[in-house]
């Protein structure tokens, strides 16, 4: 077999980033969870990796900041067939219970095996994460909705207590449940943070959509959870503060060990469009990047990490993908810079 030629096209059938690495060769494993179960505006997240692994053909993998850091490897799972089934039973669940008219019996039953469903995943991600993290992988997940990674929060969050959480939204995601449904992509952070107690810190960036309830929960932590509104970070900037004063301040609120959590929503809507709710404002690629690389230049470390919301256009539109892939190689080279340094 020819030496691999990283300028050269992906081959067809190759996998993410044109790669051929194993799970069991590559340094870093990718987990794919194609589920969007709760989705409470636009669909799509579930057809994400697809289009990350798409897209991510055409990325070129120097990088001029981190080099050839592909050469250590990464190899994205094939989706896992139960996952894709309990999808397609809680989204025709979901569906039935907002289009149809149910009495309170019928649709609290339905509700619950939408909550039993995202227990199941929950448990589910958390085994398959910690089988590839026991074998010293860096693991990424890569969505479908923001409840997705929880089980992998809990996997990181055992292995090193104290972690904190960067997580990079449009919302806070810290609602006690949304719509009856426990496991919601609004509900990931609350999640986190009531049951997962070795999560020490939680620091949001980029958040300008959330409920007044979840603005209480921020204020009554104790400062456990820390975030940095973007409205408020849009005013600084445009008086003069530097985005690199703004990040070394984020930075600061982080502990050691980090487990970065990416809504692609984080960024501004014009580079995912598609994504399921898109909010005014928000970062730029370079801005996101920066940040991602402030982290890791502070000396601390990424330990894991999740991309979730990735949603392709309905007419097969390749921008959110095209986005995604490349967010994506760049968290997981400054993750794998972190852990190097």
């Amino acid at each position: 077999m020819p030496p691999f030629d990283p300028d050269a096209p992906a081959e067809p059938g190759s996998g993410i980033y044109g790669l051929t690495f194993t799970p069991e060769e590559a340094k870093v494993v990718v987990v794919p969870v194609p589920f969007e179960a709760t989705t409470s505006y636009g669909s799509g997240a579930a057809r994400g990796p697809d289009a990350v692994l798409a897209a991510s053909h055409q990325v070129d993998l120097f990088d001029l900041e981190l080099g050839e850091f592909y050469a250590e490897g990464i190899s994205m799972l094939d989706a896992d067939p139960k996952v894709e089934a309990w999808n397609d039973e809680a989204v025709a669940l979901v569906r039935s219970i907002e289009g149809e008219e149910l009495d309170e019996a019928e649709r609290a039953r339905r509700i619950a095996r939408v909550n039993e469903i995202g227990d199941l995943l929950a448990d589910q991600v958390y085994r398959e994460v910690s089988r590839w993290l026991d074998q010293g992988k860096v693991v990424c997940v890569l969505g479908g909705d923001h409840s997705v990674p929880f089980g992998a929060i809990r996997a990181h969050a055992e292995r090193h207590p104290g972690m904190g959480i960067l997580h990079v939204d449009a919302h806070a995601d810290l609602r006690k449940a949304y719509q009856g449904f426990t496991h919601s992509h609004a509900s990931i952070f609350y999640n986190v943070m009531e049951r997962i107690p070795e999560v020490a810190k939680l620091v949001q960036v980029g958040v300008r959509d959330f409920g007044r309830g979840e603005y209480l929960y921020i204020q009554q932590s104790g400062g456990r959870v820390v975030t940095h509104f973007d409205h408020a970070l849009a005013r600084e900037r445009l008086a003069g503060t530097t985005w690199k004063e703004q990040v070394d301040r984020i930075v600061r609120d982080l502990p050691e060990h980090v487990y970065l959590s990416f809504d692609i929503d984080g960024l501004e809507p014009s580079l995912c469009p598609h994504t399921g709710t898109p909010v005014p404002g928000g970062l730029s690629f370079y801005q996101a990047c920066e940040l991602i690389a402030r982290v890791v230049e502070s000396g601390r470390t990424i330990v894991g990490l999740d991309l979730c919301e990735v949603a392709p256009g309905p007419e097969g539109d390749e921008w959110d993908g095209n986005v995604g892939a490349r967010l994506l190689y760049k968290m997981i080279g400054w993750a794998l810079r972190s852990q190097r340094t």
